[in-house]
Order: structure tokens, then sequence, then C-alpha cells
């Protein structure tokens, strides 16, 4: 599809879609697997976890091999299709550009093995899974400051805004999640924290 045409409901958008979908459905399947002791609260954290895992490695793992041996645009395969769809939105995912490559690294390997070692410390209630809570959810929301900051000091040169589905789907509702749930999951690390430390030197929770 020619990029000046408006993009509809394409092959390529309901197969990337569907993927999402797909990869929703393991996501939950792990979490009912493993996650059927856990609180309900932990449970929809774990849903998110074995998610954010899910995408980082399936995702992100293969858009970063592309763009060291070459680039999105230059590669071939479903996966390439896919990246380069959401290549679309924002441009820099064609060219391997610098910035985002180097981002997407550190996300695929620290991101994904804090992530896997935080559902470890959920399942079986470590002592520091608040630590690895707040350090992954730190890691995700400056990745994605440094992700589209530069771009919008430069005045959004790379993205494409015009489109609803490029706009609202891709770069609104997909990057919107990895800033709103690590935001959540900070505000619950920060009251589990205190009803810890209240609890350990006997402080009343309600003063």
């Amino acid at each position: 599809m020619d990029s000046t045409t408006p993009p509809g409901l394409s092959l390529v958008s309901v197969c990337s879609l569907l993927a999402c979908s797909l990869q929703v459905l393991a996501a939950a399947m792990l979490t009912h697997r493993f996650g059927g002791q856990s609180s309900v609260t932990d449970r929809w954290i774990l849903l998110w976890l074995f998610y954010d895992v899910i995408v980082h490695l399936t995702l992100e793992g293969p858009f970063v091999y592309m763009s060291l041996v070459g680039t999105v645009q230059t590669s071939e395969g479903p996966l390439a299709e896919l990246c380069e769809y959401y290549g679309k939105a924002d441009s820099r995912w064609l060219v391997s550009d610098s910035t985002i490559v180097s981002i997407e690294i550190l996300t695929v390997v620290v991101c994904s093995l804090i992530g896997i070692f935080l559902i470890y410390a959920v399942l079986t209630q470590k002592f520091y899974r608040h630590y690895l809570q707040v350090v992954l959810c730190v890691c995700e929301l400056y990745g994605g400051w440094m992700t589209f900051c530069p771009d919008w000091l430069e005045g959004s040169p790379h993205l494409d805004t015009a489109h609803w589905l490029y706009l609202w789907v891709y770069l609104v509702f997909f990057n919107g999640l990895w800033v709103l749930i690590p935001l959540l999951l900070l505000v619950q690390s920060w009251f589990s924290l205190k009803r810890l430390h209240s609890d350990a030197t006997g402080i009343d929770k309600y003063k």
C-alpha cells in the first residue's frame, strides 16, 4: 500500500491486530496456568508482565535482529511485514535508527530479564518483588520517553499522525499501554511498600 494512501483495515493491519490478540491470549493462558494461587490484583499484574515479556521477545526482538543485520525495509517475512507496517506510523523503525535500536536492545535484553524475574518474584512472594517492579516500570517509562521525546523536539518529522489507524491505534493506544500500566504499578508498589513499612515499624497506617 502506498504510504500516501489513507490506511484502512488492510490484510497486514488485520494480521498485526490478530497477532496482538494472540499475544494477549498467550499471556492469559500463562497467567491461568501459573497464577491461580495469586490474589486478584497479582493475577492482573501477572497478565501484564507475561504480555510485556511476550511482546519484547516476539516483536521487538526480531526488530532488533533485523536492524542489526540490515533494516526492516530490506528484510523479508511476516515479522518484517508487521514491523514495516508499524514503520508507516514511525518511519524510524524502517531504517535502523540508532536511537530506536539502542533503546530496543535494552528493552529486549534488560526489560525481558527483569520481567521474567519479576514474574517469579510475584508467584513466589519474594522480598525483592517491589524493587524489581519499580525498576521495570522506570525502565519502561524512560524507554518510552527517549523513543518519542527526541522526535517531538524536532517537530515529529518521523511520526505519521494524519490517519486514525496510525495515530490512535499504533502510536497512542499501544504505546500508551506502556505508560499507563507502569504508572499504575508504581502506585501499587508505593502503597505496598508503605504498608510493609508500617507493619515493620508498628506505625499506625492511618496516621
